[in-house]
């Protein structure tokens, strides 16, 4: 890090990727649901040969019209929220930060937990190799998992902070205090699944070994490896495999992480934590129909700087399919946004072809007209699910 910046790790790390093709012959194309997205997202990518998801990804959801990247952007950012969803028992957040996840120890109550995690892996790499950000990141100890790192203390501070506090308490009491076993502690640790309790043994013989000054360091590492790496050690090996999958060579999987910074990987997979600057929005989009000064488009930006950060972020999914932007904000976009003036009537809704970044409206009479139709757009279950190519 001290010779690198975060432009030349994310470069390198790209590198790693095949180049996403656009030869529409070649496309693995999915057909989904939206009520079953997961489940049939799953079979789509989870069943593929690893080769035909190299060749670039066609999405459409039934009965719908719409496709094209922004379609697929969409489908990225939904799958991803499913598949990270704690109700589906393959994750779990933070208890600090609940955008951070990592491995559910009790996801074996879905029988086929095992190759979720293979596609979850995919669809992670599948998602930085064709640059959207979807809007979940990983906790530390999940993260130095997949790079093959030891997990320290200082490693578990976000994912437990309460078996963070207790660990940093024992190894900072008196000598003479742990030894007199005042704690009761032996190399046991108490595992609660689905909704029972048992005793695993940190060590052989461990229910009789009382932890004390001398042995205490060794107790703790033993727990957290217990509690971080034994008891997930099957459901991250199988998200790495199918992370390693979708790289040009699935030997280079624990590389790629080695290469970044947990905060380089936050911004390659989350995007930008910054609300949207208008300014810099306004700088990124270009005009067909309009012109700068025209008093429809100094209303719309008006319009935008009155509105709520949740109010602008969902226009932006509605024009773009983009729930997060990159770190770098507009200008790390493909190409720039587009006001196109249509021929609708004035009682018309705005409309958006989100593949190629087009929003579309016709020239309001009035501010307050146009105001009246950006507030329908700016309504979640609205804003959602539009979109043409």
């Amino acid at each position: 890090k001290d010779v690198t910046d975060f432009e030349s790790r994310r470069h390198l790390a790209m590198m790693m990727f095949p180049e996403v093709k656009e030869d529409y012959e070649e496309l693995h194309e999915m057909l989904i649901d939206r009520s079953q997205i997961l489940s049939e997202s799953f079979e789509y990518i989870a069943r593929a040969d690893p080769e035909s998801l190299h060749a670039g990804l066609f999405m459409e959801f039934k009965n719908e019209e719409a496709t094209g990247p922004g379609v697929l952007r969409e489908w990225f950012f939904l799958v991803c929220q499913a598949i990270f969803n704690p109700e589906n028992a393959l994750f779990v957040p933070c208890s600090n930060d609940r955008r951070r996840f990592f491995p559910n120890p009790a996801s074996r109550v879905d029988p086929l937990h095992l190759e979720y995690f293979r596609f979850a892996g995919r669809v992670i790499a599948l998602a930085l190799m064709h640059k959207v950000q979807v809007g979940v990141v990983f906790d530390r100890v999940f993260f130095r998992q997949l790079a093959g790192l030891h997990i320290s203390l200082e490693d578990i501070r976000e994912a437990d902070p309460c078996l963070y506090s207790s660990c940093k308490k024992i190894l900072e009491m008196d000598a003479e205090f742990i030894d007199s076993d005042v704690l009761g502690l032996t190399f046991v640790r108490e595992v609660e699944e689905l909704g029972s309790r048992r005793l695993v043994e940190l060590r052989d013989g461990g229910k009789n070994i009382v932890v004390n000054s001398k042995n205490r360091q060794e107790y703790v590492n033993l727990l957290i490896r217990d509690r971080f790496v034994t008891s997930t050690s099957e459901q991250v090996d199988h998200f790495s495999q199918g992370f390693g999958h979708i790289l040009s060579n699935s030997r280079l999987q624990k590389f790629f992480f080695q290469s970044l910074e947990l905060e380089d990987f936050d911004w390659m997979l989350y995007g930008s934590e910054s609300p949207i600057c208008v300014e810099d929005w306004k700088a990124h989009t270009e005009y067909n129909g309009y012109t700068e000064n025209d008093p429809q488009i100094t209303w719309f930006w008006e319009i935008i700087r009155e509105m709520s950060a949740e109010e602008r972020n969902t226009l932006l999914f509605f024009w773009t399919s983009l729930k997060h932007l990159p770190v770098e904000g507009f200008r790390g976009l493909a190409s720039p946004l587009y006001i196109y003036k249509s021929s609708e009537p004035h009682g018309r809704l705005p409309s958006s072809h989100t593949c190629f970044y087009r929003l579309c409206f016709p020239p309001y009479p009035s501010k307050a007209e146009m105001q009246k139709r950006l507030i329908v757009i700016t309504q979640e279950h609205v804003g959602c699910s539009f979109g043409t190519w």
